[in-house]
């Protein structure tokens, strides 16, 4: 019998936050990840970074209709139409989140926890669920509980 033993993957990578097109960019991929292979939109990434304005989110936020059909004929993105709906709304969302908080980080620590951060998430965006959340909190730094206490605490 062979013996093996599994190297650990490293997770996505962790970023610092300096504007809140960091945090769009990062929830936007949360939500094209969903259902799809990361491969496939870790792939297209910079075809999205200039589809969306580099994410700057005041911009995005400002999208009119005809920019998400637009979008949704653009062969440089995964061209799901309610994703790209979805990543307009967050950031109108988020804009308006980040006015209200004096900064969407404190949005984020505003929460009395991890369990009601996540909840905050998927009630104020659309396609973010869970492993979105988890996702998106880890790479923008906040602060989660260790994959295997979260998988364990999921059922």
């Amino acid at each position: 019998m062979a013996s093996f033993y599994l190297v650990p993957t490293p997770g996505p990578t962790k970023i610092r936050p300096k504007a809140l097109g960091d945090y769009l960019e990062v929830i936007t991929k949360a939500v094209f990840q969903s259902g799809m292979s990361w491969k496939v939109i870790e792939a297209k990434w910079d075809g999205f970074r200039e589809a969306f304005a580099g994410f700057d989110a005041e911009r995005v936020a400002a999208f009119t209709p005809e920019d998400v059909d637009r979008l949704a004929q653009d062969t440089r993105i995964v061209r799901n139409r309610r994703k790209i709906q979805a990543t307009v709304d967050n950031a109108v969302e988020m804009v308006a989140l980040d006015r209200e908080y004096k900064g969407f980080r404190n949005f984020l620590r505003a929460q009395e926890s991890f369990d009601g951060t996540v909840a905050a998430l998927k009630d104020h965006f659309g396609f973010v669920g869970d492993t979105g959340s988890y996702y998106f909190l880890h790479v923008v730094g906040e602060r989660v509980p260790s994959h295997e206490d979260w998988m364990a605490s999921r059922g």
